[in-house]
């Protein structure tokens, strides 16, 4: 399972949306494809909305990820001072098709950082 190299931040109040590459899983001309299924893995307190693969060139962690090599969804709540795992499964147009997997870190902090 592929691991996001950094973890990312959010206050508890804000809608924030999450971009995961999986260009670095990909075999060449393979695209994400579906509605990925993103989870979170200890609580429930997120709320995970809008998962879609990437529809645009996105640029994350300083690198352009090709359209259909992402997936994205917007996070809303969480507890500051809580650290998230958010697991991602995302399906592949390979034939035979492809289901890959990664997680990411989400920290929430305080609004008044």
């Amino acid at each position: 399972m592929s691991k996001a190299t950094a973890t990312q931040e959010k206050t508890a109040s804000e809608v924030r949306t999450i971009s995961v590459s999986f260009s670095g899983k990909l075999d060449s001309g393979e695209l994400c494809t579906g509605t990925p299924t993103i989870t979170e893995v200890t609580s429930s307190d997120l709320t995970l909305a809008s998962k879609a693969v990437s529809t645009e060139i996105l640029v994350i962690n300083g690198v352009s990820t090709p359209i259909g090599e992402a997936v994205q969804c917007s996070v809303t709540g969480g507890t500051a001072g809580t650290t998230y795992e958010i697991k991602i499964a995302v399906s592949t147009d390979a034939t035979p098709a492809q289901t890959l997997y990664g997680t990411i870190k989400l920290k929430v902090v305080s609004d008044t950082n």
